[in-house]
């Protein structure tokens, strides 16, 4: 992806006159076009990755167009590069907070994927607070192979890495934006041989490593979890915002901790409330994936590191039949 900050204004400008086919984006907001000007003359990159002929000649014609008309240039040079694509495609589960939940979604979507048949694996990029190792029974740490990571079998069938797997139990990772940003490649850019889909557990907020992870390792599509309250869905709403503004589409919203039924007479209450979530999905003009109820046995299952996916299935055929459109 093509950093837009680093572009000069009055060209980015130019660029983003012009629409990316698939995100709707201007070309450099997408991060799909570049440019630099010397004396008269710019030169201009595009990324036509996933674009057919008439696509790539139409932007092609557009953007030469768009830069010619600035004031003072002579002469414009436009080169159309295709991002070769490798390796499994990344689905990010986000959630602008914590404390949702959406580590135990990640997880449970990941397995019930892997039941339906998907050649799943599971990424852990909560630097700070990882808890998959946790949740997978999978506190090993793992081997290297030509100096990529391995990843960890799990009783779950999903294989895990994580830097959970990486540093002392309890022990504080300390650090900055770059080095948090390279542990994250080097979770992703793994010996991931056979995996098609990446489940891909993202810290709460929208800060350095969700921007490493957009800028290096597109993610093919992004899954909200929030609970059904207003202020879980304020910080949802700056999530998807960030994956907006990078191209990134959204897969949907899933509503965690939505009902509790008690175990003694059966009355069910909404301590997070209900439909916040539905609501939002439906305001945006999203896809709402589902409904996860607050249950000890959801609790029990993740603490114990036998996460059980049943009630999440309907999710990971709401996000399967996305994958296959």
């Amino acid at each position: 992806m093509i950093d837009p900050l680093a572009i000069p204004t009055a060209l980015s400008a130019a660029l983003d006159s012009i629409a990316d086919p698939s995100s709707g984006l201007g070309l450099a907001q997408a991060g799909r076009a570049s440019a630099r000007q010397v004396d008269a003359t710019i030169d201009a990159m595009v990324e036509v990755g996933g674009l057919d002929p008439a696509q790539r000649d139409s932007i092609e014609r557009q953007v030469h167009e768009a830069l010619s008309a600035l004031p003072g240039v002579k002469q414009v040079r436009v080169l159309l590069t295709a991002e070769r694509k490798q390796g499994p495609r990344l689905i990010a589960v986000a959630s602008g907070k914590g404390g949702v939940g959406k580590s135990t979604v990640a997880a449970n979507l990941a397995i019930a994927l892997a039941r339906k048949g998907v050649k799943v694996g599971l990424v852990d990029a909560d630097i700070y607070g990882p808890s998959q190792p946790r949740l997978l029974d999978a506190q090993v740490q793992p081997e290297a192979h030509d100096k990529k990571l391995v990843p960890v079998p799990t009783k779950a069938g999903v294989p895990l890495l994580s830097l959970g797997q990486l540093v002392k139990p309890g022990q504080a990772v300390a650090w900055r934006g770059p080095m948090a940003g390279n542990a994250l490649s080097q979770l992703i850019d793994a010996h991931w041989d056979g995996a098609e889909i990446l489940i891909v557990d993202m810290p709460p907020g929208t800060g350095d490593v969700q921007l490493s992870m957009i800028q290096k390792h597109k993610p093919a599509g992004a899954v909200i979890v929030s609970t059904p309250q207003d202020l879980a869905l304020i910080d949802a709403e700056r999530a998807i915002d960030l994956f907006n503004k990078a191209g990134v589409p959204i897969i949907g919203l899933i509503e965690n901790m939505a009902g509790y039924q008690c175990p003694k007479c059966g009355e069910i209450s909404d301590p997070f409330g209900n439909g916040g979530a539905e609501a939002e999905a439906h305001k945006l003009g999203f896809s709402f994936l589902g409904r996860i109820p607050l249950t000890i046995e959801i609790r029990r299952a993740s603490d114990a590191g036998t996460p059980d996916p049943a009630p999440f299935e309907a999710v990971a055929d709401a996000v399967g039949a996305w994958l296959n459109r």
